[in-house]
This record gives structure tokens, sequence and C-alpha cells, in this order.
């Protein structure tokens, strides 16, 4: 019995190609790719792990898809200096 085959995602990363719409033709626009540390607890890490196994996809888009959809919600968030009698922080100010 053999392993099933990758999908074309895992085999594109294992490779190391990018898309770059050569089968329609159309060039995809440049992306920003700056690297950011992010700190998860454990168990969402893995959560966030198990979820891009899934998807075939990188922790890297799964996230990004999180923040597409919960963006408006989280932009609902109170600010610190939002809360009753918060006022702003004065460490940092002259510098």
């Amino acid at each position: 019995m053999t392993a099933p085959e990758p999908g074309p995602q895992a085999r594109a990363r294992r490779a190391g190609a990018r898309s770059e719409g050569k089968s329609t033709g159309k060039k995809m626009k440049p992306t920003d790719k700056r690297k950011q540390s992010l700190y998860f607890p454990e168990s969402m890490l893995k959560e966030i792990q198990e979820e891009a196994a899934r998807q075939d996809r990188s922790l890297s888009w799964v996230v990004q898809q999180a923040w597409k959809l919960a963006r408006e919600d989280v932009m609902k968030f109170p600010s610190v200096n939002d809360v009753i009698g918060g006022s702003d922080d004065p460490r940092g100010r002259d510098e």
C-alpha cells in the first residue's frame, strides 16, 4: 500500500515553488512579507497547527484568515485609554 499523493500546495512548498499565476497568465501583486514573532498559549498554537495541517495551509495563512474574520469585532474592543479615568501613559512621551 502506498501513501496518498500530497496535495498541490504541499508539493509546491516542498519544491520551494511560489504560485505566480503561471497557469492563468495573470501576475499576482507583490506582497509585503515581513517576519514577526507572535506568541500564543500552547493549547491555542496546537489548535492552529492542527487546523493548518487539516487545510494543508501554513500557520501564517490560518492566522491571517482568522484576523480577516475577526477584525471588525476586535476593533470594537476599548483601548487602554477608553476606560473610565484612563489617561495616557507618560512614560516614553518625550522620547
